[in-house]
């Protein structure tokens, strides 16, 4: 199964963990939809700055500060995703208590670990 994943607050910095994540994801084959705030490519996906609808989403992973996402909860949970990623430094209880609210599964977890361990 394809998990198509939207990652938020990617960055074109390779040392970056929002970078190595897409990176990783693409080596294991994942449709990747990658968001920033500066326009860039990383591997072989655009970094959009125009936050576009999408469908079909499996899974959101984050790469930005709880302070900074406060401004993109509505966005966030628009994607319908089956899960969230709160990637570490980007735990916030906030956002995980909405998006429970809308059935969305919640993790404090590293897409790179998840990925590396097969837990992904």
């Amino acid at each position: 199964m394809n998990k198509k994943t939207v990652v938020i607050g990617v960055s074109a910095k390779q040392d970056r963990y929002s970078n190595k994540a897409v990176h990783l994801l693409r080596k294991n084959g994942f449709e990747v939809i990658a968001l920033g705030f500066e326009t860039s490519k990383v591997a072989d996906v655009f970094i959009e700055t125009d936050w576009g609808k999408y469908e079909d989403i499996d899974t959101v992973s984050l790469y930005f500060n709880p302070e900074r996402q406060k401004a993109y909860y509505e966005y966030i949970l628009s994607l319908k995703p089956r899960r969230i990623v709160f990637n570490p430094g980007t735990e916030n209880q906030e956002l995980e208590h909405l998006a429970q609210a809308q059935g969305i599964q919640t993790l404090e977890a590293c897409t790179l670990v998840m990925l590396n361990t097969g837990q992904y």
